[in-house]
């Protein structure tokens, strides 16, 4: 079983992915954490994550960069964000998604084009959303609890650039897949979040459209 969890930036698409992954006994990728490994990379070749070149190159980074620490970094998001909208980034890690999705057994891939890119074929398509407000809230809240004094309004612009970013990019944007079941989440804590994920994927592979 393949399931795609796609979503914008702060929806919690991620945590979401990862409790289905709990519960369904599947391997989980966070595809956004890649983009985030190659916009770090950049930045540590003292590249521009806004040149494709600089970018590109990035592509090549070492597996163990994906356990570190900095890759959380809300700066990391951003970069990621900008090395995300150049069509030779996303080729050169498109075969290595793929290959996660089609293992034998299946698995979940949560990112911004799992569902009309790397896994059209998925047998379940979730789009998690949440107010742009909302996503800002949490994502100041979570940045608070790490100890970074961040105003709302700061991390509110950055939610806004993100989504247009993701949105307006003309290589794999963010959409909606046809078939893509809409969760918003602005009013649902996690629990409630996944439960309609769960109801909804068993839905679906019981009676596949």
């Amino acid at each position: 079983m393949i399931v795609a969890v796609d979503g914008p930036t702060a929806s919690g698409k991620g945590s979401i992915a990862r409790r289905l992954g709990e519960y369904f006994g599947l391997p989980v990728l966070d595809t956004g954490l890649l983009y985030r490994a190659v916009g770090y990379q950049t930045q540590l070749n003292h590249g521009d994550a806004d040149n494709a070149s600089d970018a590109l190159a990035a592509c090549d980074f070492p597996d163990d960069l994906l356990d570190d620490p900095a890759l959380r970094f809300e700066s990391t998001g951003s970069l990621a964000s900008r090395v995300s909208i150049h069509p030779a980034v996303r080729a050169a890690l498109f075969q290595r998604q793929v290959d996660f999705a089609n293992q034998p057994g299946g698995a979940i891939l949560d990112g911004r084009d799992i569902g009309t890119v790397i896994a059209p074929h998925a047998d379940a398509k979730l789009f998690v959303t949440a107010s742009a407000e909302e996503r800002a809230r949490r994502r100041q809240a979570e940045m608070l609890n790490r100890g970074l004094d961040v105003g709302y309004e700061v991390v509110l612009a950055d939610i806004h650039a993100r989504d247009a970013r993701d949105t307006g990019r003309a290589d794999a944007p963010l959409l909606r897949a046809n078939d893509a079941m809409l969760l918003d989440t602005s009013a649902m804590d996690i629990t409630a979040a996944v439960a309609a994920a769960i109801a909804f994927i068993e839905e679906r592979v019981r009676r596949p459209s």
